[in-house]
């Protein structure tokens, strides 16, 4: 057993994870908790090669797609989430297994039970508490655009996005022990303080 404690922050373009993922390791790192954040795909070296493949590449068939995450997903267990859980660490991550279970999955057309063999092939841990931060498509996509540079998934329609929106919400409603949904419309300080009081009441740091 390990003291570190698996965060992810999931939902749709624009819905601020980003900026929560840093700002609940700042407050963790205020509570003299050592935390460190990362980010999916991405997360290591190779995992970063991934990510600019995947954000500006469709490839072919939405299987490849869903294997290049499995694989960049080993690699990020393995090199960084594994290794600071065992140190005691937190660990903050902006997406991980709900992201591919939504946008290769509701949105791509691929089989949930592939999704979930690949995943028990894959993933050697679940997240302790997954934040899905859950904003109105409309916003998500000002947001989105506001942000500067956008990529492939950015740019989907706004059908699309509300595909995206509702997965979330499927899988926040199945794993309730596991999700919390926060209202990602608010201001960024309102939403950080959600996110604190849902992390104290079920990981009490």
């Amino acid at each position: 057993m390990t003291n570190g404690k698996f965060i992810t922050l999931e939902g749709g373009e624009g819905a601020g994870k980003s900026t929560q993922a840093v700002r609940l390791t700042q407050r963790l790192h205020a509570a003299g908790i050592a935390a460190l954040v990362t980010e999916e795909p991405g997360g290591t070296p190779f995992g970063k090669r991934i990510r600019e493949l995947v954000l500006s590449n469709k490839p072919e068939v939405i299987e490849t797609e869903l294997f290049l995450f499995a694989a960049q997903r080993v690699e990020h267990l393995a090199v960084t989430i594994g290794p600071a859980l065992q140190r005691g660490s937190w660990v903050i991550s902006d997406r991980f297994i709900d992201s591919t279970r939504v946008y290769q999955g509701d949105l791509g057309g691929l089989d949930q039970e592939l999704i979930r063999q690949v995943e028990r092939l894959s993933v050697t841990r679940m997240p302790d508490l997954t934040m899905v931060l859950d904003v109105p498509v409309e916003l998500g996509h000002t947001r989105a655009k506001a942000r500067g540079a956008t990529n492939r998934f950015d740019e989907q329609s706004l059908a699309k996005h509300e595909i995206i929106r509702q997965g979330f919400l499927r899988i926040a409603q199945a794993e309730r022990e596991r999700c919390a949904v926060v209202d990602g419309s608010a201001d960024e300080e309102a939403v950080a303080e959600a996110i604190w009081r849902v992390v104290a009441e079920r990981l009490h740091p």
